[in-house]
Order: structure tokens, then sequence, then C-alpha cells
């Protein structure tokens, strides 16, 4: 059980919902999204302020229909897109940055698109399996 994150949380989509794509996870995904979540939980705690979910878990379907990557963590429940609530995107981004450097996990990006939107993708393991720690900044569509 998370302190901080909610399954329902991690599962909500506006674009699932405008699009009618039933973005509900399997079992497997649910136990990938408790596992993002413990992980997560000590992101924030660290951190000392909320953290806003942009992006959870993605259903292949929705994936697809917003773009996402064909690999992309998001569909087995073990990525997401958030900001901080206080608005220091970047000043997070370098929080994360040094808590990371100990502990394993997959991608830490700083991500941002050319209408400005900013978020950070953080991602416990790849779609494989795989913890790369990989850190990076990245321009997407």
């Amino acid at each position: 059980m998370s302190k901080y994150f909610s399954l329902k949380e991690l599962i909500a989509s506006t674009e699932a919902y405008k699009r009618k794509i039933d973005n509900t996870p399997g079992e497997e995904e649910k136990e990938h999204l408790e596992e993002l979540m413990e992980f997560l939980d000590g992101i924030r705690g660290a951190w000392g302020s909320p953290l806003i979910v942009t992006s959870g878990y993605r259903c292949p379907q929705l994936n697809e229909a917003v773009g996402g990557s064909k690999k992309s963590a998001h569909q087995t429940g073990y990525a997401v897109d958030c900001v901080p609530a206080n608005n220091k995107k970047k000043k997070f981004f370098e929080f994360c940055k040094e808590y990371l450097k100990s502990r394993d996990f997959d991608e830490l990006l700083f991500e941002k698109n050319n209408s400005g939107s900013i978020w950070i993708h953080i991602a416990l393991k790849s779609i494989d399996g795989k913890q790369r720690r990989k850190i990076r900044t990245l321009e997407v569509k």
C-alpha cells in the first residue's frame, strides 16, 4: 500500500476517457504499479512536497493513441510522468538525479514538447525488465 499514491491515480487518463479506451490494467500490471508506487513513495517522501501524476499506466491501445513509444514502460505499469506540485520541475529533476544515484531504476527523463509542456518521466524498469539507469533530457513531439 502506497503512502502518497493510489492505483486509481496511476490509471486515470483523460485521453482514455475522451477516446473511450478501457485503460484497466491486468493483474501483472497492477503488481508492477504497486512496485512503482512504493518506489515513488521514497522519491516523494525525500522531496517533501506533492507530485502530480500526469500519465501512469497506459494500455497498448492508449499508448498508441497518445503517440507513446512501442517499448514504453507505461504499458507494463513501470513508468510515470509527473510534475512537482510546486512547479519547480528543473529543481525536481536535479533532485531525482541525486536521489537515484544509489538506486536501481530504468529511466529518468526531463521531457519537453513543442508547445512548452515539461514533465519528468520516471521508469522503475523497462518493458523487458531492465534497469539501465538512463538519465537525459528529451524533446518529444
